[in-house]
């Protein structure tokens, strides 16, 4: 991997970590520039390089050519060195009142492991080591177990497993959408070696790491009252390319956004706000997340508002971040880990269980909503982190369940159009039953619900559709499918509801 952001003396430092001999190179070149008052580094390592060859220097010899980022955007070859032959090149270096100071900078970059404190808000919560790779390899004290995140403490104390997985899984997935061209434009292989590069700021909690003995406060950095660069969102858009790595910022919260889909933070009118596409030809999942928005506000669902907007001639999702500086989302994925499992209760009962012994008391109704809105759509990727609760971040105390989001994968938009059926009961569901036949029998009152205020939703899917996929003509027999599909969905559970 490449640490292409790395300075000294305000100027890059490029550095690569080899895992066969486990030691970072360096770029001769830039400690050169870093260095020497020479305006061309690269000319002055060429003589440089000449004199101590022909002075038999065995420094020199142990150089190794390998490819790093240029300042051009491009993969070039130029000369490295380990620390040790670093060293020596910086002491061969005259005229520089830097060389002491570089050598202690060197001296703790190069180290293993870089130690930082993780924070909820200005709260320490643990000492934590970061590996080459940006994952944790090492803790020291824990400063305050009650704020160590949900999942990461349990009947045997806390379990630092958990912890590294948590923190791993703040990573963007390796199966986002253009993320492996993203990577290779900055010389990096994971996705966790962005996480350090915004500190772990997100805009979904208020967790984040500090650098030790650093007077760094969250009110200064955050993501939720500052403002953040957009450029590690543009490079997955691809609506800019790397043309010089050093401009390239990666203070982003895109850093630490979740799934697969193509997606983006933006600032819009001074709200928090999250771009996201859809996948294939058609897109569909656009179409399907304003649908969803659509029924839940007239069934009188919470639920987040999505929106439609086009960027560069294509339509995507819009919407508004629901957490704010004080809040944040805790998914159903963490609260599932917090649960002792009896083989006599339902992962359904004992979830409302667990959530109803946090002080959540309407949380049956809000699931049982959830699922007959899954039924309704064919939503097939509830999973549990695709919903969950929300918690004061200030005093921990658990406020609400969070209101429907992340609804794209539904509709079957991963199927080809003969395979649209609407009364099968196989379609499968998630996350407390495999089947959404069998899933919606979980829902024992559906009091709640007013089904005929779903009249003529079809109609308003036909023209969401007509407004989000591309070339909409194409797309006319599978749209007039899918909507007799929605209207026989909504049918097969109004049979159901009357039965009860």
């Amino acid at each position: 991997m490449t640490k292409s952001k790395n300075m000294f003396n305000g100027k890059p430092i490029r550095a690569k970590y080899d895992h066969e001999s486990k030691k970072w190179l360096y770029s001769v070149v830039d400690v050169c520039g870093a260095l020497s008052e020479s305006e061309n580094p690269r000319h002055y390592w060429t003589v440089l390089k000449q004199r101590l060859n022909d002075g038999g220097n065995q420094t020199v010899t142990n150089c190794e050519r390998l490819k790093l980022l240029a300042t051009d955007g491009r993969m070039r070859m130029t000369d490295v060195l380990d620390k040790d032959g670093i060293i020596a090149i910086a002491r061969r270096i005259k005229n520089t009142v830097h060389t002491e100071a570089f050598i202690e900078w060197l001296m703790q970059f190069d180290g293993s492991s870089r130690k930082y404190v993780l924070k909820h808000k200005d709260v320490s919560v643990v000492e934590i080591e970061l590996d080459e790779s940006g994952s944790i390899s090492a803790f020291g004290k824990i400063l305050n177990e009650l704020h160590l995140p949900i999942g990461t403490v349990g009947a045997k104390g806390v379990d630092f497993t958990a912890i590294k997985e948590w923190w791993s899984g703040r990573s963007i997935p390796a199966s986002r959408e253009g993320l492996k061209e993203f990577l290779d434009s900055l010389g990096m292989l994971l996705p966790q070696e962005l996480l350090d590069k915004s500190f772990g700021l997100s805009l979904s909690d208020q967790y984040w790491i500090c650098p030790q003995n650093d007077d760094l406060k969250w009110v200064d950095i955050n993501f939720f009252h500052n403002s953040f660069s957009e450029d590690v969102g543009n490079l997955l858009f691809a609506q800019m390319e790397v043309k010089d790595a050093d401009a390239i910022s990666l203070l982003s919260p895109d850093n630490t956004s979740d799934g697969v889909i193509k997606k983006k933070w933006k600032i819009i009118d001074g709200k928090r706000c999250l771009i996201k596409g859809g996948s294939g030809a058609s897109r569909q999942e656009v179409a399907n997340e304003v649908l969803t928005s659509r029924i839940c506000k007239r069934l009188g669902i919470p639920f987040v508002y999505y929106e439609i907007i086009e960027i560069d001639g294509e339509k995507y999702n819009v919407c508004e971040d629901f957490i704010t500086g004080d809040t944040e989302l805790v998914t159903a994925l963490h609260i599932k880990n917090l649960i002792k499992k009896d083989n006599h209760v339902s992962n359904y009962e004992s979830f409302i269980a667990k959530v109803e012994e946090l002080g959540i008391k309407d949380v049956r109704r809000k699931i049982d909503m959830m699922i007959t809105l899954d039924f309704i759509i064919v939503n097939t990727d509830r999973h549990y982190n695709n919903f969950g609760l929300i918690r004061d971040a200030n005093t921990l105390r658990w406020l609400s369940v969070a209101p429907i989001y992340d609804s794209g994968t539904s509709m079957w938009c991963k199927e080809i159009s003969e395979d649209i059926n609407a009364t099968s009961i196989q379609l499968t569901s998630k996350p407390f039953r495999s089947r959404h036949a069998k899933q919606i029998e979980l829902v024992q009152d559906f009091s709640w619900l007013n089904i005929d205020a779903l009249d003529g939703i079809e109609n308003e899917y036909a023209e969401i559709i007509r407004a989000t996929v591309p070339e909409p003509s194409k797309f006319e027999t599978r749209s007039k499918k899918l909507c007799l599909a929605l209207r026989k969905r909504i049918e097969v559970l109004r049979a159901i509801v009357g039965k009860q």
